[in-house]
């Protein structure tokens, strides 16, 4: 008989990090609705089907099919009472030389300011050097997102310059500050003789 591989799932003092479920979506579709204004100056133009179950549904496969892949952790950010706050997403995962990653994440309006994504940060920084055996994490904010920058500044994130048009955010080519987290065993050392 095979054994059933348990869901992905990172566990922190406060909160829950685990891939999204299709029971999620009328959580999900609240807190984003709800927190609409708050996220879009900060985020790419949403589609029209943003907010669909078809859209969500395909979120949800995508999440899936990209962990059992290695390839990125989708993942829901979950007070342990099953409230959600937000996600959190390691992507972009390069290995060989690199062996780096990026992360992106937004919180709802109402669960912000409340320490949730540094901890959210901190386990997955973590996960990402102790189990995926990455040595860089990359994040990227726009300039004047004070929030975002102290958030990856107290989580161990370094700031390392400015990349320009970086990304399109509210519908403009934005330049970005990026940062970076180091696995402090790594620095300067390879294994390369």
């Amino acid at each position: 008989m095979l054994a059933r591989r348990r869901p992905f799932r990172l566990d922190a003092e406060r909160i829950v990090l685990r891939l999204p479920m299709h029971s999620d979506f009328n959580a999900w579709t609240a807190l984003r609705s709800e927190s609409r204004a708050f996220l879009t100056p900060w985020e790419p133009v949403w589609s029209p089907d943003h907010l669909s179950r078809k859209s969500f549904t395909n979120r949800v496969y995508w999440a899936g099919r990209s962990c059992k892949a290695g390839t990125a952790f989708p993942l829901f950010l979950l007070r342990r009472d099953g409230v959600l706050l937000g996600a959190i997403t390691l992507d972009n995962i390069r290995r060989g030389p690199a062996q780096s990653g990026t992360i992106g994440y937004w919180i709802g309006q109402a669960h912000a300011r409340q320490g949730y994504m540094r901890e959210a940060i901190g386990v997955l920084v973590h996960h990402a050097f102790t189990s995926l055996d990455l040595s860089r994490i990359e994040a990227a904010c726009l300039p004047e997102n004070a929030a975002s920058r102290g958030v990856l500044e107290r989580s161990g994130f370094k700031y390392e310059g400015v990349a320009q048009s970086y990304l399109q955010i509210d519908g403009r080519w934005r330049n970005h500050v990026l940062y970076a987290n180091l696995r402090s065993d790594r620095r300067g050392k390879t294994e390369v003789r």
